[in-house]
């Protein structure tokens, strides 16, 4: 399948004769241009075309343009200055009040990292404050204006790399009229789309990034007013006028240069105009694909390369793996913290409600990217919207949509565990465990499945169960059954056992049972018995000593909390303590390792634990020539109606699972080891590392 890269603010493929360019460097004109002999001349000349290139495009005709590593290293070299100039005029008696460090509340987080790190490594201590900005993520320009007075160094964005809000540079110069702050614009965003005219806008220090723009990593510009305090970050042998020690990247810098010839000439990138149709197509097929899509920023204010937007109902996890099994590059927010999985501090700083920050998803094109680049990326994005209706995680799905259903689903919340048990048959669940904070989980699977609930059931009372019962019957009314009277924990007064189907849910009661803690076990027939307990019952050792005798042998406790990952425990485990905690060893192959891990094994069984929206657009593997897996579907949230199937397999039968990434099949294998099969295996790096082919259409339906 094609890669769609549609993440262009945190990376860029390198321009093609910008390649050529670096790599005439290294074979040829790879002189050091600190030498005076001929080679060098060659490299130091190259070096100044390309800097007097730069100072016309950003409009910095005057001060100092050095090269630099990057972006991060000019913003760490800017505040190195301007803290080492206000220890000076404070050492000196030169500043008359207090002064502050300022910030935008929407600023790549490298700024007020840098800031406190420089402000407590010199010895400077002084308050380090947020600039507010408002729902659009524009400045607060009249608080700026009341705390100028008092501020040292003011640092603000050009253009925000989340949401592509364009700042009011003027409007920041004008509030900042008569103050003696030093003024710092991050500038990455802005190469190439803004027109910056530097030096009109007495800005002391920008910071730009080569590869947010399709030069190479490893390169980048520090622009530096004349006039403006400067302290090396690096010193050495005196290169960049003494402002930047080391060796110049001179194979960087010639791609560069091609990078900012593209851009005088007008002949590579497109034009605003076009830009501006590309982001109206793509905006028309998310609003087409997904009802109810928000955009998080206007598109008036905001640079014509980006889109910010969230799905009412569907996490931003969801909808990454969605667009990554389709092909598409995107991201959850900032590349350098998407990884994290929290909220995002730039729409929570524009007061953006809880779920909107947390389900951003970042779109952004490259100005060297294509029309029909464009229009292949719409309809990709269309099919991730039909795929989700299909299986019903839309509040526009079909009526009566019938995607299958394994008998337990576990939601997990911040190591939170909630489960559902089905009866497919009769459309009934039972919820064990459910927290508020579950409820978007639990819609999302009422939505696919259109069960009644007749019962919902917590393991301790520290659960919110009242809570967590009217959340429910606020989100989804029509599917609650009236529940009758239930004792503290839920359970229905009179009743020995809640049927569903051929299955049926038991209360358990082990010794220091009370009415704050219970468990509860599922008795089916197909997959033995699977015990919930909560957190005291598998914290006490008489407790899981009594399970042991009430349980079957092969019974599996599912807990209520987990943090680590373990999906379930055997009673065994659970008594041993040591168990709980021992990591199986190394578990993930690389295509390397591969054959000859199962040159002489039972063919292995290759599992897809992504969702079904997920491989029904996606790929799987191609493991090579002479493995041929049997494939098995089993989202990760449905793992523990397998596990008991594949705890009954040959020792010697590998398991091997795989996902988008390698996350959710690392954490199925593990899983899988510690229960006992020690032949589990993650495919190293997901899909992303492996040669994809299409997926057979049994697994597409």
């Amino acid at each position: 399948m094609e890669e769609i890269y549609l993440d262009a603010n945190a990376t860029t493929p390198v321009l093609p004769q910008a390649r050529l360019a670096a790599l005439a460097v290294m074979g040829e004109a790879f002189g050091n241009p600190s030498s005076i002999h001929g080679s060098g001349l060659k490299a130091r000349a190259l070096m100044e075309q390309v800097r007097d290139r730069a100072r016309r495009l950003l409009g910095a005709a005057g001060g100092q343009l050095c090269f630099t590593s990057g972006a991060t290293e000019g913003i760490q070299t800017a505040v190195l200055s301007a803290l080492t100039e206000l220890r000076r005029r404070r050492d000196a008696g030169e500043t008359q009040q207090p002064l502050q460090l300022l910030y935008g509340a929407t600023e790549h987080k490298a700024v007020p990292e840098a800031l406190r790190h420089w402000n407590a490594l010199l010895g400077v201590h002084l308050p380090v404050r947020a600039i507010p900005v408002d729902h659009q993520g524009r400045h607060d320009l009249a608080w700026l204006r009341l705390q100028a007075p008092q501020a040292g160094l003011v640092c603000t964005m050009a253009a925000n790399n989340e949401t592509g809000v364009v700042s009011d540079l003027d409007g920041i110069r004008a509030a900042l009229a008569g103050s003696t702050a030093l003024w710092l614009v991050d500038s990455v965003q802005a190469l190439g789309k803004l027109p910056l005219h530097l030096a009109e806008r007495r800005i002391d220090y920008a910071p730009f990034s080569g590869h947010k723009l399709y030069a190479p990593k490893g390169i980048g510009m520090l622009y530096v007013r004349e006039g403006a305090p400067f302290t090396p970050l690096m010193t050495g042998g005196g290169q960049e006028g003494a402002l930047r020690a080391g060796t110049e990247n001179i194979a960087g810098i010639a791609a560069l240069g091609e990078v900012l010839r593209a851009l005088e000439a007008g002949d590579t990138f497109a034009d605003q105009e076009t830009l501006l149709a590309h982001r109206e197509r793509l905006a028309l097929a998310l609003t087409d694909a997904f009802p109810g899509l928000v955009f998080n920023a206007p598109p008036s204010l905001s640079l014509p390369t980006t889109l910010n937007f969230a799905v009412p109902g569907l996490a931003s996890r969801l909808l990454l793996d969605l667009f990554d099994a389709a092909g598409l590059r995107v991201s959850g927010g900032s590349a350098c913290s998407a990884a994290k999985a929290q909220p995002s501090y730039v729409l929570e700083a524009m007061g953006m409600p809880a779920w909107q920050s947390s389900a951003a998803v970042r779109l952004s094109f490259g100005a060297a990217d294509s029309c029909e680049l464009i229009e292949r990326a719409c309809a990709r994005i269309r099919a991730c919207g039909a795929s989700l209706r299909a299986h019903g995680l839309t509040v526009h799905a079909p009526a009566g949509n019938t995607t299958p259903t394994g008998l337990v689903t576990r939601f997990v919340v911040d190591g939170a565990c909630c489960y559902l048990v089905a009866d497919a048959t009769r459309r009934h669940c039972v919820l064990i465990d459910p927290l508020p904070a579950h409820t978007e989980q639990i819609t999302q699977w009422q939505r696919r499945h259109h069960h009644t609930l007749v019962a919902v059931l917590a393991t301790t009372s520290r659960i919110a169960h009242a809570a967590s019962v009217a959340t429910l019957c606020a989100a989804f009314p029509e599917s609650m059954q009236a529940l009758g009277a239930v004792e503290p924990l839920g359970w229905p007064q009179g009743e020995h056992q809640i049927q569903l189907g051929h299955h049926r849910i038991t209360q358990l009661a082990p010794p220091g049972h009370s009415a704050d803690a219970g468990a509860y076990a599922l008795h089916t027939l197909d997959q033995g018995q699977l015990a919930f307990v909560g957190a005291a019952a598998m914290a006490d050792a008489g407790s899981l000593h009594w399970l042991t005798q009430a349980l079957a042998p092969h019974a599996l406790l599912l807990p209520g909390h987990d943090d680590a990952q373990h999906f379930a425990w055997t009673l065994g485990q659970a008594e041993c303590s040591k168990a709980l905690h021992t990591e199986p060893e190394a578990l993930t192959l690389s295509r390397e390792r591969l054959h000859l891990q199962f040159g002489t094994s039972p063919a292995p069984l290759l599992v897809d634990v992504r969702e079904p929206y997920e491989h029904a657009l996606g790929d799987r593997p191609d493991l090579g020539q002479g493995v041929h897996p049997n494939v098995q579907a089993v989202p990760l949230g449905s793992l523990l109606n397998a596990l008991p199937t594949w705890l009954g397999l040959e020792a010697d039968r590998p398991v091997l699972f795989y996902c988008r990434s390698g996350n959710r099949s690392a954490q199925a294998a593990r899983a899988l080891r510690r229960l006992g099969h020690a032949n589990a295996w993650s495919l190293e790096g997901g899909l992303a590392l492996w040669t994809a082919q299409a997926i057979p259409p049994a697994l597409a339906r």
